[in-house]
């Protein structure tokens, strides 16, 4: 409890003028400082919103253990709990906006409502591990209390740089003792974690087992990995090592040992330096000569979060395929493609019937390294979903984007990792862009059980290279990067974007608009649009294209009213 308070004197500092004076009492004990309307209307506000965001059968346990460590944690009597219960079961939904009033009504939080913000993030965080579905209901409680999404990821900030304070409080003594062991035990941490660098000092080929006071003591000097280098005290050892993996190296420490099955590379390559409570993992499609011959290149827009990495996966495959895409694309097949667009691809629903015969004879060029990297993907996948289900990121919320082929990767990925027990809470929100996988929604619904924020399928009609490569299906398919995917799912948003997408290559040279279309953050837009993050903000009920704020549904009008122009 003292490194809370500690981290939350801290947090207020991170608020300027005015805020600093009202941000630092309120957030000491929340729940002891409200008053009991305040402290009954907020244990049910996250009721509520818990039957809302995650009502599913499967999901009743979270919630119930949610619920029941949050009467605690704002000491209410036990004798409140059978109310609680029943909002998070999805009774009392209609009083969402009386609690919500009640609460920021409070004295406490009048001048500070981030204050809520500040507490329910200390209590998801309490265990160490922050799962996915308490984040997606921060963001939502706190986008319900009309309080800017920024404050969340300054808090979450905050919350980072006091644990790796922790360790610069030790006295000498410590400090001292803590130098003698590492001196003896420097030899050990070398034989056990074998040791490798890569650009910056990142460590990789880390063993799995590690015990964390091990890695811990000294790792920074030893190691010289950033994430290493926070840990030092007790509290900070056990909240970093289960918050960000043994050694804080994050997925850098991942390499594969050795060959996957048919994988041959697979490798996390980091965008950004940073360090930070939940990051974000980009997929690209394919590679192909020059500015984009990198995994990297497409992302360099990217800042949905400050850890950020970049799957590299099948350079090789990926490569032909890119040198192939231009060739074919960039000649006199895209122009006769063009005109055939008119005839085959109806309503979404490939057909194989009336590809001119000057197309088809050039088929083959396409089709032979499409078909090997529908296969790797699929593999890669799979790879991907163990690797996150063994928290080689730690424990802490993943968010997962990708165009083409990699969509295709986390498509494969989100499916094996539904089959899987203890899947729930990893996966914040996916990206799908030109999706090369099927679009009937029965084989998305698995997907909703280990995805906690939003599946955005970003789609265009136009893709007719898409249509192209799946013209010789036995029966007629649905691709999801063709059309809409008609899930009846509150995380499902499908959103058009034929009118800055005019063909399958732009998902690539289009990236940083593209992003910007489905409300993923950008450089340019944090610098722009401070606050806003339209990916987590909550969509009216039965509204699959609605990404919830007001300036999101603004934003789909007008994309709606230039796609209408367009055609």
């Amino acid at each position: 409890m003292a490194a809370e308070e500690k981290w939350k004197g801290g947090a207020s500092k991170q608020h300027s003028g005015s805020e600093q004076a009202t941000a630092k009492e309120p957030c000491v004990l929340l729940g002891q400082q409200l008053g009991e309307p305040g402290r009954f209307a907020y244990a049910a506000l996250c009721g509520i919103s818990l039957a809302y965001l995650f009502p599913e059968e499967e999901q009743s346990s979270f919630r119930t253990e949610f619920i029941e460590g949050f009467v605690k944690w704002l000491d209410l009597p036990d004798t409140v709990l059978p109310a609680m219960t029943a909002f998070a079961s999805g009774l009392g939904g209609e009083g969402t906006e009386t609690f919500s009033q009640i609460l920021l009504k409070d004295p406490i939080l009048k001048e500070n409502p981030v204050a809520v913000t500040q507490n329910l993030l200390s209590f998801s965080l309490r265990d160490g591990y922050y799962d996915a579905r308490a984040r997606v209901l921060i963001c939502h409680i706190t986008w319900l209390l009309r309080i800017p999404l920024e404050e969340l990821e300054v808090l979450e900030e905050s919350l980072l740089e006091t644990l790796k304070e922790q360790k610069e409080e030790e006295s000498e003594t410590a400090e001292i003792s803590r130098k003698k062991k590492e001196r003896r035990k420097k030899l050990k941490r070398y034989l056990l974690i074998g040791l490798a660098t890569v650009g910056g000092g990142t460590v990789i080929g880390l063993t799995g087992g590690l015990a964390a006071p091990l890695v811990a003591a000294g790792a920074a000097t030893v190691i010289g990995s950033a994430g290493a280098a926070a840990l030092g005290s007790t509290a900070g050892i056990a909240v970093m090592a289960s918050l960000f993996g043994a050694a804080g190296a994050g997925l850098t420490g991942y390499k594969m040992k050795k060959r996957v099955g048919a994988i041959e590379e697979f490798e996390f390559l980091p965008l950004t330096e940073g360090k930070q409570l939940h990051i974000t993992i980009a997929i690209t499609g394919w590679l192909c000569a020059g500015k984009y011959g990198s995994f990297t290149a497409p992302w360099s827009s990217l800042l949905h979060s400050s850890e950020q990495y970049c799957l590299a996966w099948e350079s090789k495959y990926l490569m032909e395929l890119g040198n192939t895409l231009d060739t074919l694309l960039n000649g006199f097949v895209n122009i006769m493609a063009q005109e055939a667009l008119k005839f085959t691809v109806l309503s979404g629903i490939v057909t194989a019937l009336t590809w001119p015969a000057s197309l088809l004879t050039v088929a083959s060029v396409i089709d032979n390294p499409w078909g090997v990297c529908l296969h790797r993907s699929a593999e890669v996948g799979k790879h991907l979903a163990h690797i996150l289900l063994s928290r080689q990121q730690g424990k802490r919320p993943v968010t997962l984007i990708g165009f083409s082929l990699g969509a295709r990767v986390i498509y494969f990925c989100l499916q094996e990792m539904a089959q899987e027990k203890d899947s729930e809470g990893i996966i914040e929100d996916v990206v799908l862009l030109g999706a090369p996988v099927e679009g009937e929604a029965k084989y998305w619904k698995a997907i909703t059980k280990v995805v906690s924020g939003r599946i955005i399928n970003g789609y265009c009609r136009g893709d007719w290279l898409l249509g192209f490569v799946y013209r010789t299906s036995s029966v007629q398919i649905n691709v999801a990067g063709l059309q809409p995917v008609d899930l009846d799912d509150r995380r499902m948003v499908n959103m058009d974007l034929s009118s800055v997408v005019n063909g399958h290559l732009d998902y690539m040279k289009q990236m940083d608009t593209i992003l910007k279309a489905v409300g993923v953050k950008t450089k340019e837009c944090q610098l722009e649009e401070k606050g806003r993050s339209s990916l987590f903000s909550p969509p009216a009920k039965k509204s699959q294209q609605a990404a919830g704020s007001e300036s999101r549904e603004e934003e789909n009008t007008v994309r709606e009213e230039d796609a209408a122009d367009g055609e």
